[in-house]
């Protein structure tokens, strides 16, 4: 394809198909070395019994590694180990899929002890992200 013939174009709101198409033609490219077809979204909730969701961890697993995207617990709950709980639900769940590590990130603001109490360790930190902060990159082993 002729680069004459192409425009750059911002997009503050893209379309959700135009987004796929990005997507997709990256996880074509992946697959080419590491196929990604065993990969396998998933979440585990903490409900209250008429249903409320009050917690939640959304993750991937997929290649041996565990993704946890979000971990979230309703300030209500917290600090009666539901959080623990749902990290150790998310870490069976891809130790049963075949992962054998596991990653996350957090902010300075947000819960890096309570991972490492998790277990999981710093591999790495962008400073200033957002001002004023820390971005942590952490990682964890699920072989016994």
């Amino acid at each position: 394809m002729p680069t004459h013939n192409l425009k750059l174009e911002i997009e503050t709101s893209p379309a959700p198909e135009d987004e796929r198409v990005v997507l997709a033609g990256l996880r074509r490219h992946n697959d080419e070395y590491v196929p990604s077809d065993a990969d396998v979204t998933f979440a585990v909730f903490l409900r209250t019994f008429e249903g409320e969701i009050v917690g939640g961890v959304r993750a991937k697993a997929g290649r041996g590694w565990l993704h946890i995207a979000t971990l979230w617990v309703e300030a209500s709950v917290r600090g009666r180990e539901h959080g623990t709980r749902l990290i150790a639900s998310a870490e069976a769940e891809a130790r049963r899929l075949g992962c054998h590590s596991a990653y996350l990130d957090t902010f300075s603001f947000q819960a890096r002890p309570f991972y490492e109490r998790c277990g999981y360790e710093v591999f790495g930190t962008l400073d200033d992200f957002p001002a004023g902060h820390q971005r942590f990159f952490m990682r964890k082993s699920l072989q016994p």
